[in-house]
């Protein structure tokens, strides 16, 4: 609402010949810029830095399991990933009762999903990678590790997850370059239906009526959740770089989601990976 206002505000007294280079200005530093500057004198973030270098190729050669948060999940036998590498998602930690174990990572990008959660992420002693934009709710939270992610262009794969990362238009990208970054020569995807009941357009923040359609738990964005609408379209460009960088390294992905509808990946039965 206040970003709106400015908005306006600025359309009023700015004559039209320059709006839009001055848009653009602003935008590019709204949207990025402050957080880069934030970043560059940040202590913390230097740490972080430090800490994500620690990962690389740390778990080299072996395979990992990327998690959605689709409703096939409530059909996947969950149990059989007890002893694998997990990299969980925004708020998969409301099916940790039910699996009896938790992931090994938990990856966020989205600001609206820390503000909302940020009481919930803080009682979590995993590994949480989430991103530099949400430092306002998580700075004080040690098990942390902040991640340098924007939504802007360039639209690019970090293989070096240290430094700028694309988010891709879906926290599963994200989840795949950390992957990559570790080291995993097999990564495993699982619950990412790639396909929203709620439909509007993309990224539009709507608030939800009821119980959640498109997520494992009905109160994932349960009644008064603020959410973004999916761009399904920005994210398979995204699984498509992810891809393309895999396999120049001799890596791969699967899919292995339950009736999935995502296309880019090679289809594979969940239950003969074990």
């Amino acid at each position: 609402m206040v970003v709106q206002s400015i908005k306006q505000f600025m359309k009023q007294v700015i004559p039209s010949v320059l709006w839009r280079p001055i848009s653009n200005l602003y935008w590019s530093w709204y949207n990025r810029g402050r957080h880069k500057l934030s970043a560059a004198v940040s202590v913390r973030r230097r740490k972080d830095a430090a800490s994500l270098r620690s990962y690389h190729n740390k778990y080299s050669g072996r395979r990992c399991f990327v998690i959605g948060n689709g409703p096939s999940l409530r059909k996947t036998d969950l149990s059989l990933l007890r002893d694998e590498v997990t990299f969980g998602a925004n708020r998969l930690y409301l099916n940790f009762p039910e699996m009896g174990f938790t992931s090994t990572f938990l990856v966020i990008t989205n600001i609206l999903v820390v503000e909302q959660c940020a009481l919930d992420l803080k009682k979590l002693t995993i590994p949480k990678f989430i991103t530099w934009r949400a430092r306002k709710w998580m700075k004080d939270d040690a098990r942390t590790i902040f991640l340098d992610t924007d939504y802007t262009l360039p639209e690019t794969f970090a293989q070096d997850v240290s430094g700028r990362v694309y988010e891709g238009n879906t926290v599963t990208y994200t989840s795949l370059q950390l992957a990559y970054h570790m080291g995993f020569s097999k990564v495993i995807l699982i619950g990412v239906d790639h396909h929203y009941d709620t439909q509007g357009p993309a990224n539009t923040v709507v608030v939800s009526q009821g119980e959640d359609p498109n997520h494992f738990h009905p109160d994932y964005f349960g009644k008064g959740f603020r959410w973004q609408l999916p761009d399904l379209v920005g994210s398979e460009r995204a699984y498509k770089m992810a891809r393309e960088n895999f396999a120049r390294d001799g890596r791969e992905i699967l899919d292995a989601t339950i009736g999935g509808r995502l296309t880019i990946f090679p289809k594979v039965n969940y239950e003969d990976l074990f």
